[in-house]
């Protein structure tokens, strides 16, 4: 469905489980449009969970907003839950969209009651942090790209965008699984959202990047709501975000490594279930 948002902008969003149950929204990362992962659905409709999946500005039919900063998202899934008739919230962020799950906790106090970041991203101004330990080696020139400036990450981009058109599913799929030793299934499913998320284009990608490497636009000092840091991959950058959020719950696992909470999603949905006390 397509949810105005405001100033003209509307979001594709999608939502999985009952209809009447509290909701838990769900920010996947950078490329992927929104679309149903059941090994992370299926567990929060297991506990009563309505997943709502919003693609963000430019992914998708989602439209574009340049210049949009990791804070905006928070205004963005206000409109969306009152539009669903949804208060109260908890969310989980997946990689780069560990940050915007950060934004809800920090920006829509009283409404977001627990958070967690599934190996999300510290600030980029991190204090004290080498923003680069940890990263990808293939993330990071993406990055400096971003770093540069618009044009410089569009051109970066925009070939990328072109070659993910021309693979089908199950050949990302293979490739996922050589990458990450991963369920083969799940990487179909990546590659098919990853079709959705840049059917028009490198826009959102572009966004994404650039609102990673800018200021966010709010202190993660600053959230009152609880959180858990699940981090098995880049660990520099959950402990950093561990310290300096107000009673974190550190996760820390290297042997999860980039995938392994995904299997376990259960876990972190109970641990989450249990700081917010629903």
């Amino acid at each position: 469905m397509l949810i105005d948002i405001g100033d003209g902008g509307r979001l594709e969003v999608v939502t999985v489980g009952p209809p009447q149950g509290r909701p838990l929204v769900l920010h996947l990362p950078t490329v992927l449009g929104p679309g149903d992962l059941p090994l992370l659905t299926e567990p929060a409709a297991a506990r009563g969970l309505r997943t709502v999946i919003c693609g963000r500005p430019g992914y998708s039919s989602s439209t574009p907003r340049p210049g949009r900063s990791v804070a905006s998202t928070a205004a963005d899934i206000g409109a969306v839950l009152d539009y669903l008739g949804h208060a109260e919230f908890v969310t989980v962020g997946w990689s780069e969209g560990g940050p915007h799950a950060l934004a809800g906790a920090a920006l829509l106090p009283g409404r977001c009651v627990a958070a967690a970041s599934l190996n999300g991203v510290a600030p980029y101004d991190a204090d004290g942090l080498d923003w680069c330990t940890g990263i990808g080696a293939d993330e990071l020139q993406t990055l400096r790209a971003a770093m540069s400036g618009p044009g410089a990450l569009i051109a970066e981009l925009e070939p990328i965008v072109d070659q993910y058109r021309l693979v089908n599913d199950a050949v990302f799929a293979a490739a996922w699984a050589r990458m990450y030793a991963s369920e083969y299934r799940l990487g179909e499913l990546v590659g098919a959202l990853v079709r959705l998320g840049l059917s028009r284009g490198a826009a959102g990608w572009r966004d994404d990047y650039l609102a990673l490497v800018r200021p966010w636009g709010f202190d993660v000092a600053a959230i009152g709501a609880p959180v858990a840091i699940w981090q098995g991959f880049a660990l520099e950058h959950g402990a950093w975000l561990a310290a300096r959020i107000p009673g974190a719950r550190a996760r820390l696992d290297a042997q999860a490594g980039r995938l392994g909470h995904l299997a376990d999603f259960g876990a972190v949905l109970d641990d989450l279930l249990d700081a917010a006390g629903w």
